[in-house]
C-alpha cells in the first residue's frame, strides 16, 4: 500500500483490502468488525453487536460467520506488513512480541486449551487457568502512547514449542517487512524486545541470519558467564570455553562495568544503567538443546542493569536486568536499548483495549477456529482505529480533560468511528431475506453429546539427555 496515500483513502483501501481477504460469509464478518468498532460502550456480548445498525443482519448470521466463516490469514498478514510503520528518532523498526491469554477455565467442550499462568493481585499469588494462549508481534511507537501496530497473531497449541513457535513467527514477520520495503540493505537493524518469559538467547541463535538485534528481561536470580580469560602461553590441556560466573544477584561476582550513563525521567526520577559486554549464559545439552548437533555455541551479548530512583507507588523499586543479543555496545546503545524496553509496556495497553473495551475475551465460542477468527476481527478493528486517528474528532465526555491533535488514545478514536465510517468504503453487499432454520423438533433429545476435551501438553520434552536416547531406543 503506498505511503503517500492521504489519511481517508488508506484507510477505505484497507477495508477494500480486508474485505478481500474474507473469503466465506465475507459481508457477515465485515458487517461484525464494523459492528466492533460503531458500538456504544465497550463490547460486552455478540448478540448485543447484531443490534446495531451498522450489523444488517441477524444474530444467526453473526454467529454462522464466526462458526464457518473463513479468512485468508496469509494474504492479511502481508496487507497488515504493508501499512505504515512507527518508528524510532534513528528510523529503527521496534517490535514487541509477547503472549495474553483467553482464558476458558469452564469450557470443557472446547479442545486445545492449555494452563494459562496468570498473575494475581497480590505478591504469590500467581494462579493457572485452562484458556487459549495467543502470541502477538507488535511494531511499537516511540514516547508514552498507548498504541501500537499489531502485526501477527497465532494461537499456541498443546504439542507447541513456545520459543520455536515464536522463532518462526519473528522470522515470518521480519520476511514480511523487507519484502514490503520497509527495511533495507544500509538500515538500522530490527529491534526485538521479549519479557522474561522468553528464551532471547535461543532466539537470537536461532534468528541470527536476519538483520534483527534480540533484547529481553532476565530473572534476578540468573548466573550468566563472562567472557573467556586469555590463556597464558605455554599452557597445555584443554582450553575452558567459559570464564567467571556473574550471578545477577551476588554484587561481588560482578566486575567493573565497561558503560555506566546517568539519565533524569520525569517519571522515574534519576535511571542508572550499567553494561558488561560479551556475557553469554552456559548452555546444557538439555530442553530445547537437547537435539542440538556438535558443540553448544556461545550465544555473547550485552547485560544491562538499570536502576530506577523510583516508580509510581514504589519507593524502593527493585532493578531491571536485560540482555542484548549484540554486542561492541556504547553508552547510547545501552540508553537506547533500556528506552526502547520500557516501550514494550505500550503492549499491555494494546491487550486492555482488546479485552476491556473491543471484548476479545467476551465471546463463549466453542471450537478453536471460530477464536481465531474472532482474534484476527479484533486485530483488524484495531488496525483501522489506528489508520482513522488522523481523521477522529475529540468526542470527550464533560469530565474529560481535551485531548491535543494527534494524542486520541484508541478508545476515544474508537468513539467517533461512527462519523468515519459513512465516507469511507463500504464494500458489504445488502442482507438477502431470509428465516431461521427449523433446529431441533420438539421434545427431541441429544443423542450426539459434545465431546470432552483435557486440558495441557500433549507432548513432553525430554528434561536429560538420558532420557532422551532411552526414548529414542
Amino acid at each position: 500500500m503506498p505511503a503517500a496515500l492521504a489519511p481517508a483513502a488508506r484507510l477505505a483501501a484497507f477495508r477494500r483490502d480486508y474485505y478481500r481477504c474474507l473469503t466465506a460469509r465475507t459481508d457477515a464478518l465485515f458487517e461484525l468488525t464494523d459492528a466492533v468498532l460503531c458500538a456504544d460502550g465497550p463490547v460486552t456480548s455478540l448478540a448485543e453487536l447484531s443490534l446495531t445498525a451498522e450489523h444488517r443482519r441477524g444474530h444467526g448470521a453473526l454467529y454462522d460467520g464466526l462458526n464457518w466463516g473463513d479468512i485468508d490469514i496469509a494474504r492479511l498478514r502481508v496487507t497488515l506488513a504493508g501499512l505504515p510503520l512507527p518508528r524510532t528518532a534513528d528510523a529503527r523498526i521496534v517490535l514487541a512480541v509477547d503472549v495474553s491469554n483467553w482464558l476458558r477455565p469452564e469450557a470443557v467442550t472446547s479442545p486445545d486449551r492449555l494452563f494459562c499462568h496468570v498473575y494475581g493481585r497480590a505478591k504469590g499469588q500467581a494462579q493457572m487457568i485452562p484458556g487459549w494462549p495467543y502470541s502477538f508481534v507488535a511494531a511499537l511507537e516511540s514516547g508514552r502512547t498507548s498504541w501500537t501496530a499489531i502485526l501477527d497473531a497465532q494461537r499456541l497449541g498443546p504439542a507447541d514449542d513456545a520459543t520455536a513457535v515464536t522463532a518462526d513467527q519473528l522470522r515470518d514477520v521480519v520476511n514480511r517487512l523487507i519484502e514490503a520495503g520497509h527495511w533495507r540493505q544500509g538500515d538500522p537493524e530490527i529491534l526485538i524486545v521479549a519479557d522474561t518469559g522468553y528464551d532471547t538467547a535461543r532466539l537470537a541463535h536461532v534468528l541470527t541470519d536476519l538483520p534483527v538485534q534480540l533484547l529481553g528481561r532476565l530473572r534476578a536470580d540468573r548466573v550468566l558467564r563472562l567472557p573467556k580469560p586469555a590463556r597464558p602461553a605455554g599452557t597445555t590441556g584443554r582450553p575452558p570455553k567459559h570464564g567467571p560466573e556473574f550471578r545477577l544477584d551476588t554484587p561481588a561476582t560482578w566486575p567493573t562495568p565497561q558503560h555506566q550513563t546517568t539519565t533524569a525521567t520525569s517519571r522515574y526520577g534519576t535511571a542508572t544503567a550499567a553494561g558488561w559486554d560479551r556475557l553469554h549464559p552456559r548452555l546444557t545439552r538439555r530442553t530445547c538443546w537437547i537435539d542440538h548437533h556438535g558443540d553448544l555455541p556461545v550465544i555473547e551479548g550485552t547485560l544491562i542493569r538499570l536502576q530506577v530512583e523510583h516508580l509510581p507507588g514504589d519507593r524502593d523499586p527493585k532493578p531491571l536486568w536485560l540482555w542484548c543479543s549484540a554486542t561492541g555496545a556504547t553508552a547510547a546503545d545501552i540508553d537506547r536499548w533500556w528506552q526502547s524496553f520500557l516501550r514494550r509496556f505500550d503492549l499491555e495497553h494494546t491487550f486492555r483495549l482488546f479485552k476491556q473495551t473491543l471484548g476479545w475475551t467476551r465471546p463463549k465460542l466453542r471450537t478453536p477456529q471460530a477464536a481465531d477468527r474472532w482474534t484476527w476481527l479484533i486485530i483488524v478493528a484495531h488496525t483501522q482505529l489506528r489508520l482513522a486517528r488522523p481523521l477522529a474528532a475529540d468526542l470527550r465526555r464533560p469530565w474529560e480533560r481535551p485531548a491535543l491533535p494527534g494524542r486520541l488514545t484508541p478508545a476515544r478514536v474508537r468513539r467517533g468511528f461512527r462519523n468515519i465510517r459513512p465516507n469511507t468504503a463500504l464494500p458489504a453487499s445488502a442482507p438477502k431475506p431470509g428465516k431461521p432454520g427449523p433446529g431441533r423438533p420438539p421434545g427431541s433429545r441429544n443423542r450426539r453429546p459434545t465431546p470432552r476435551h483435557d486440558v495441557g501438553k500433549t507432548v513432553k520434552r525430554d528434561l536429560t539427555i538420558t532420557a532422551h536416547n532411552q526414548r529414542k531406543g
